[in-house]
């Protein structure tokens, strides 16, 4: 049924874009140490802005369940816990964060069914499930897709700031793929359709509050895992929090339906957030605000999938942005894998699909921005006119520009070269930096001689050559003897992974030779460049290699490495390891993740028994041990 133009819902949507347009957001005055959280009661902007764009449920409180994970410091930056506050919980703590996140929703199936729950435990607000564009739901319009096992608990405001918290594990909605699929309501937990369970398993929870942290101490946008709700049997409450939950799906999802109205207020929302947030620096008064987010979006978009592909991040981008914050940021850790190797012909088994692979995250971020550049053309112009129409858009054109630029900073960065140093090495020696990047890169593609085959949780063809280990050890033998012939033998042998390599893969082929040659000669001359004076040299060299081992550390850690360490600590804590123990192995080992100058790395904790301190050297181990993995 299509609504009038003086329909009453609308009028009152775009009233509640206009009253956030005109206020900022302030910090409410704390009544009791944890009243932040008081905040968390349900409601969110979004609810008022699009009255489409989402589902509304009763929820209520389990009653039931224990903190397994708190993250004190992103507790602190939102206000909800004091910056002196002891890291560890207490009662009152513990209960109000059980009080606040230990939900379930009231679902369709419920409700079929009357169930019948305490009236104190059900909270006086309805809490949403957004919807949002997916791929894999057969509607390709966003109509029957959106949060699946996923509420909105609402937003804090602290410091001027506006936080969004969602939890996941809540229970299946009606926009889950197996609900769809099924064509009826679903009990929550059930497991007879997939995607359809609507809770979540606690060591996905654990996996993804760990390598969320070490990927934000690291500088790469992406949600956090404030705290996770452990309910017994191995499924659990993961509650996520970041500046902006909004992804690219929530806007293409009225793209795609040509609903003007509702893409207009969900784009201005989104500008709005990104504005009182300080994140983007322009008026939302501007005639030129739709240009002005898209040239946001651009950068933002362009240096994040360049971060992706230099630091071997596998995030499964697809052009309906579903998996990735319209921040350009990582959301939904299901999929998400850091390489210790180029494994870039690895795809994700998602049972009816494969997913994409490494090197062809670019192009699906390109695809997005088209997509982007179609809704503000759609925006400007009041008619949609087809995508194929912007594929020679100069703000794709721009897009590429800056991924390139973007990937070489990176790429002379984890060569140990200085901020300082990079504009100077990428204007007046650019088809040199261009030349040995080349190169490099096609020393890290390189695959071993055995077909794709079979991994746990896809297929994969291994790269073989650790090019981390080759420049921190290149640096090594330069410091040693600069003008010394390096044994490309040797060096060959040093760098080869042997989890990865057949007996094939250790001949090492003339042509080989020569590119790691030429590396090793174009790198020298751009140290040259670099350093200045030869008596500066030594002292630059290692500076240089003080910074490639920090960046490309020998412990970094690997999806799979996350995998196992997450099993350890499970079976530690059903061996009865407590909590207190357990939280503080995960902040230590997310503190080892971080660069050493990082501001904000976090302490490391004392830990108070042999079990725990055996467990912590295991973690380490471990990652140690499969950081040439997927």
């Amino acid at each position: 049924m299509t609504r009038s133009k003086d329909d009453p819902n609308k009028k009152t949507a775009r009233d509640a874009l206009l009253h956030l347009s005109q206020t900022k957001p302030r910090s409410k005055i704390n009544k009791d140490i944890y009243s932040a959280l008081d905040q968390l009661n349900g409601t969110h902007p979004w609810q008022k802005v699009m009255p489409e764009g989402h589902l509304s449920y009763p929820v209520r409180e389990l009653n039931e369940g224990k903190v397994a994970y708190f993250n004190y410091n992103l507790a602190k930056e939102m206000g909800i816990i004091s910056k002196d506050h002891p890291e560890k919980l207490n009662k009152k703590l513990e209960e109000k964060l059980l009080s606040t996140f230990s939900l379930r929703i009231i679902n369709e199936y419920d409700q079929l069914q009357k169930e019948k729950y305490p009236e104190k435990l059900i909270k006086p607000n309805k809490y949403m499930a957004t919807r949002y564009l997916q791929l894999q739901h057969t509607n390709k319009k966003g109509e029957t897709s959106g949060d699946g096992r996923c509420i909105w608990n609402g937003t804090i405001v602290y410091k001027g700031l506006t936080w969004d918290i969602s939890s996941r594990g809540t229970g299946v909605t009606a926009l889950a793929p197996g609900a769809v699929e099924a064509g009826k309501p679903l009990k929550s937990g059930n497991t007879d359709q997939g995607y359809g369970c609507g809770l979540a398993e606690i060591d996905e929870l654990y996996s993804a509050a760990i390598m969320a942290e070490i990927f934000y101490l690291n500088g790469i946008e992406t949600e956090r895992v404030l705290a996770i709700i452990d309910l017994g049997g191995g499924i659990g409450i993961g509650v996520r929090a970041s500046l902006n939950l909004i992804r690219p799906a929530h806007l293409f999802m009225y793209l795609k339906q040509e609903n003007y109205d509702a893409l207009k207020r969900g784009t201005d929302y989104l500008i709005l957030r990104q504005l009182q947030n300080k994140k983007w620096n322009f008026k939302y008064q501007n005639s030129n605000k739709y240009k002005l987010m898209l040239n946001e979006i651009v950068c933002s978009f362009a240096k994040f999938v360049a971060r992706l592909e230099r630091d071997y991040i596998f995030a499964w981008l697809d052009w309906d942005g579903d998996n990735v914050l319209a921040t350009a940021g990582i959301i939904d850790y299901g999929s998400v894998r850091q390489f210790g190797l180029r494994h870039d012909q690895y795809r994700y088994d998602d049972v009816e699909r494969f997913s994409t692979n490494l090197n062809e995250q670019k192009a699906k971020a390109r695809q997005m921005i088209q997509v982007f550049i179609q809704l503000v053309d759609y925006l400007q112009s009041k008619k949609r006119s087809s995508l194929d129409t912007f594929k020679n858009h100069q703000e794709l054109k721009k897009f590429d520009q800056i991924y390139e630029e973007e990937k070489r900073k990176l790429f002379l960065k984890q060569l140990g070269f200085k901020d300082t140093n990079l504009d100077n090495l990428l204007q007046s020696n650019k088809s040199l930096v261009d030349r040995l990047f080349s190169e490099f890169e096609k020393l890290e593609k390189l695959k071993t001689k055995k077909k794709m085959g079979k991994v746990a949780d896809g297929i994969n063809r291994p790269a073989i050559l650790n090019m981390r280990k080759f420049i921190n050890f290149v640096l090594k033998q330069l410091i040693e003897n600069y003008e010394q012939n390096f044994s490309i033998e040797d060096l060959y042998l040093e760098i080869l992974s042997e989890d990865h390599s057949i007996q094939n893969d250790y001949k090492i082929t003339q042509s080989l030779i020569k590119k790691m040659e030429q590396v090793i000669i174009d790198y020298k001359a751009l140290i040259d460049i670099a350093s200045g004076p030869l008596q500066r040299r030594p002292l630059f060299l290692a500076s240089l290699y003080a910074r490639s081992q920090n960046i490309n550390s020998e412990n970094r850690v690997t999806g799979n490495a996350l995998l196992y360490i997450v099993n350890e600590i499970l079976e530690n804590r059903a061996q009865g390891l407590k909590l207190e123990e357990i939280q503080k192995i995960i902040d230590n080992f997310i503190a080892n993740q971080a660069p050493t100058q990082v501001q904000q790395k976090p302490n490391k904790k004392s830990l108070r028994t042999q079990k725990s301190k055996s467990l912590m050297k295991l973690v380490n181990e471990i990652a140690e041990s499969y950081n040439e993995d997927i």
